[in-house]
């Protein structure tokens, strides 16, 4: 368990909803630091939890601050108070972290797996031989990460919220070309989601327009919303998972408590069919204003990994793709493909933001 490739199309067959518990950071409960060792026994109750509530998959947020976060002060609207920098540094962790938990959840019988939240993140986990690869709403147009995913021909989950439909295009363009299974996921970027933000309509349009399995990210609080993206056409259900939602930290506030999740696994299991209320919405992929504020601090620019002299021809190991793009004057991490392949014609530095006159 955790070491093979995941098949979505057996979920997919088998018409059984692939559940996951996104602990995320939610190992991390404290405003002071703790030790690692501390957020080890953490992170191993939350899995303990997480399959004794009928969680398939627990699911963690891999951070590596070198190719992720500028030192740029910014903080975001879901995390007040705790600037970006330091929060990505914090959860900087080194290898031997996920190392144990992989092997702890192969002993719980549960499936690990992480988000990683760049190229370097990516590294990390692939060294681990991790079996699919989610890809944050943040990161959608990575795709300095998205080529390193697509290298190690895994399976992708990716979400698809605080994105225009014409960038969910570019990015399910991309995977398709490179021949990766997908499962893209309906998600509103929005903490927590009320019932009427959800439009859960777009799961069908999402599965019509693109022709992959569409799952939920759901940042409701209950599973009535869950229920009816299931009746929908949803094959993978993601909630957030906590000991309790009055701990510290971004996602907490927006978790399933044990309990909770349990009951929601219990509902989706026997096909449970009664739910509140729900607002289904239209067919259509919506960007709503709620969203679009996270977009400038959480969408990434081009940057330069080193220091470069002119006539190098560049390749994907001298570009990192890196957050905020609000404060980072270089192209956006889409135009990715375009660089590879340049030739310099000056001198640039290192963490300085990519411009198209770089290249002769």
């Amino acid at each position: 368990m955790g070491k093979k490739a995941i098949d979505f199309g057996t979920f997919v067959s088998r018409k059984e909803t692939f559940i996951i518990a996104e602990i995320g950071k939610n190992f991390i409960e404290t405003k002071e630091d703790q030790t690692l060792e501390h957020y080890l026994e953490n992170a191993k109750h939350l899995i303990q939890e997480a399959k004794k509530a009928g969680a398939d998959a627990v699911k963690f947020q891999t951070h590596q601050v070198e190719d992720e976060q500028m030192n740029i002060p910014v903080t975001s609207p879901h995390f007040l108070g705790n600037e970006r920098y330091g929060w990505v540094t914090r959860n900087t962790l080194p290898r031997h972290f996920w190392e144990e938990l992989m092997g702890f959840c192969h002993k719980e019988e549960i499936i690990f797996f992480s988000t990683p939240m760049s190229r370097g993140a990516a590294k990390i986990l692939d060294s681990l031989d991790v079996p699919l690869w989610k890809v944050g709403s943040g990161d959608i147009l990575d795709f300095v990460m998205l080529d390193y995913l697509a290298s190690t021909g895994k399976p992708v989950i990716i979400s698809s919220g605080m994105s225009t439909l014409e960038e969910l295009d570019l990015a399910m363009k991309f995977l398709k070309k490179k021949n990766i299974s997908t499962v893209l996921l309906h998600c509103v970027s929005k903490y927590p989601c009320s019932p009427e933000d959800m439009n859960l309509n777009t799961i069908v349009f999402l599965r019509k327009r693109y022709g992959v399995p569409v799952g939920f990210s759901d940042h409701s609080l209950g599973h009535d919303s869950v229920l009816a993206a299931i009746k929908l056409g949803a094959v993978v259900i993601e909630k957030h998972f906590s000991l309790s939602r009055d701990l510290f930290g971004a996602d907490h506030k927006t978790s399933m408590t044990p309990d909770e999740f349990k009951e929601m696994v219990i509902a989706v299991r026997t096909k449970e069919k009664t739910f509140g209320q729900v607002s289904y919405g239209v067919e259509d992929k919506i960007l709503r204003d709620d969203e679009a504020i996270f977009r400038p601090l959480f969408r990434k620019s081009l940057v330069f990994s080193s220091a470069l002299k002119p006539g190098t021809v560049i390749n994907p190991e001298m570009l990192y793709a890196m957050r905020p793009q609000l404060h980072i004057k270089g192209l956006p991490s889409e135009r990715y493909e375009s660089v590879i392949g340049g030739v310099l014609r000056r001198e640039v530095k290192k963490y300085q933001g990519v411009q198209a006159n770089d290249f002769e």
